[in-house]
């Protein structure tokens, strides 16, 4: 009986602790609420009834917690998904109109022909080909500045002027270097009556042209850049077979050798030049 009244006695306590703090902690809240009334009642008359006056123009709870933006209806929200979309493509379609494509594939042909999977790895081409773009976008960069932007900023223009001035530099940067050819392929596909002046073209000719036209000048350099590396696995393979290395991958030794060589030539600094000089 007296073990059983112990336990008893034992799990009480706790309880009997709980509910003291909770009462403790119960009036500490009435105390505090009955000061801050004090101090409320306590205000003078003219400012009591400020005080008041501005609690019952509060707006209410559920009106609180709204976000309403003007302008923007039911209507509406077709448009701002079709322009969120845009802008995911924005990044894509200044890549595609800029000299990022031809580099990063002339970087990507110079480790394929050095035999080299992963180094330079993928984050380092694209970031040398981002910054070689920077440097070459530049100037055409600071007169879509001066001809459009700066004027919408002061509210000289529009914003569809602001892009009617801001794409004829990027469309003269893109003529500078687009085959003839390929502009003759999308104006014959377009449908368009055949241009006075390559001025006349628009966006929609010289853009796939523009494209078109890096991709096979950055092939062209590409395999000019991989045939000296492939004559050295060549002369490598033969030789390990001649002399009868046939455990031996002729990869082994080719792969070294290739780096000498372009190490002991400065590569990085005759490919940069010769892709930098190709562009001026």
């Amino acid at each position: 009986m007296s073990a059983s009244l112990h336990r008893f006695l034992r799990a009480l306590i706790p309880l009997l602790l709980l509910l003291g703090s909770v009462n403790t902690t119960a009036a500490q809240v009435s105390q505090q609420a009955a000061s801050r009334q004090s101090v409320i009642t306590g205000l003078p008359g003219p400012l009591f009834g400020l005080f008041v006056s501005s609690v019952a123009k509060l707006p209410s709870h559920a009106g609180s917690n709204e976000i309403r933006i003007s302008g923007v209806g039911n209507g509406s929200s077709w448009t701002i998904i079709v322009l969120l979309t845009f802008l995911t493509l924005i990044p894509s379609l200044l890549l595609c109109m800029t000299p990022f494509a031809r580099l990063l594939i002339v970087f990507h042909f110079l480790r394929q022909a050095l035999g080299l999977q992963t180094t330079p790895t993928n984050q380092t081409l694209i970031g040398l080909s981002l910054v070689l773009t920077f440097f070459l976008m530049q100037p055409v960069g600071a007169n879509v500045y001066q001809t459009s932007v700066a004027p919408l900023q002061n509210g000289d223009i529009t914003a569809f002027q602001a892009v009617e001035r801001g794409e004829a530099p990027v469309r003269e940067f893109m003529l500078h270097y687009v085959r003839e050819k390929d502009v003759a392929l999308f104006v014959e596909l377009s449908k368009e009556p055949r241009p006075a002046s390559p001025s006349d073209l628009s966006m929609r000719i010289v853009m796939p042209a523009y494209i078109l036209s890096e991709l096979r000048t950055g092939f062209q350099i590409g395999t000019v850049l991989f045939l000296p590396f492939l004559a050295i696995d060549m002369i490598v393979a033969s030789i390990s077979t001649s002399v009868g290395m046939l455990q031996l991958p002729p990869v082994v030794i080719s792969t070294p050798l290739k780096l000498l060589l372009f190490v002991m030539v400065d590569g990085w600094n005759l490919l940069v030049g010769s892709l930098m000089r190709s562009f001026q």
